[in-house]
């Protein structure tokens, strides 16, 4: 399944992307509340390679309304097919799962509910208001789909007032039809800029993955469509295969490359850019959180002065 004229890369690792050895107990801490909880974390599903380094440090990503997934991307590991019913007291079992696991910035995502009126999104504010409520100081993210770009279930998310709300672009506008067939880049950037326009409080994020025949100026632009819709942070890492049936890597980027492109990000005016090989969506997520509470505790502090 070639994506452009270059040539797929062989299966040999470099060296650079060696995976992180894990710490077991951690992990099966973590894994044991999952299920006593029978909640789903996007690390297993997407067969993330940093699960053995965040779940050795207690840390999660939810993935909320199920794991069966409408949509079919290439590059994804999640299943796909008919989704179950809602569950109602999900919301709620996430954040007692949270609040158990000391937990400060919390990241929320979901697999695509075509099948749901409202994409999905009252389930994201039911699960936003019950962590708020849960642990008042905590930060919370969420990493949706794109709901269609329907603005009415953009709005009822964003009125359930997560403190970031992440939609990820994914890839370059040319490669969009191949990586994304059910998504389009323009309907990624609407759903970004609606967010900014409802509630300009809410800090916007978003990711793109490299290594699926992109070319750098494409990238470039890229990023500097995100910041024309008032992106604040951006994620940029390397694309793995999770199985033989997924799109091939046609490049393994290096370090500097990355390194350049968080440059590049910063000038252009993000004011969080994590830009690496294992860098995915809420990997180390807490690192730009850390300003968040930051800014809320000397907000607190003028407010008691």
């Amino acid at each position: 399944m070639a994506v452009n004229n270059l040539k797929m890369v062989n299966n040999r690792l470099p060296e650079w992307l060696t995976i992180r050895l894990p710490k077991p107990d951690k992990i099966q801490q973590v894994q044991e509340m999952m299920r006593a909880s029978r909640l789903h974390t996007v690390c297993e599903s997407a067969r993330c390679p940093n699960l053995p380094e965040c779940w050795s440090k207690g840390s999660a990503t939810f993935m909320i309304l199920g794991d069966i997934c409408t949509r079919h991307c290439g590059f994804c590991a999640i299943k796909t097919g008919k989704p179950l019913e809602l569950d109602p007291q999900e919301p709620d079992r996430l954040a007692e799962a949270a609040q158990a696991m000391g937990l400060k910035h919390i990241v929320v995502t979901s697999v695509a509910r075509d099948d749901l009126p409202d994409e999905g999104a009252g389930q994201f504010a039911a699960t936003i208001r019950a962590l708020h409520q849960q642990i008042p100081f905590a930060i919370v993210e969420v990493l949706t789909p794109d709901f269609k770009a329907k603005r009415w279930c953009i709005a009822r998310v964003v009125e359930a007032k997560p403190e970031i709300f992440n939609h990820n672009i994914e890839t370059v506008a040319r490669l969009h039809s191949i990586v994304r067939p059910q998504a389009k880049y323009e309907r990624t950037l609407r759903v970004l800029e609606s967010v900014k326009q409802m509630d300009s409080s809410i800090y916007t994020k978003s990711g793109i993955m490299l290594g699926l025949g992109e070319a750098e100026p494409e990238v470039l632009q890229t990023m500097r469509d995100l910041r024309s819709v008032g992106v604040d942070t951006l994620t940029i890492g390397q694309y793995l295969r999770p199985t033989g049936k997924h799109l091939p890597v046609m490049e393994y980027v290096p370090p500097a490359k990355f390194q350049e492109y968080q440059q590049a990000g910063e000038e252009m005016g993000f004011l969080f850019v994590a830009s690496g090989p294992f860098i995915r969506s809420s990997y180390n997520a807490i690192e730009f959180s850390k300003r968040l509470m930051a800014e809320r505790l000397a907000k607190v502090g003028k407010a008691e002065a």
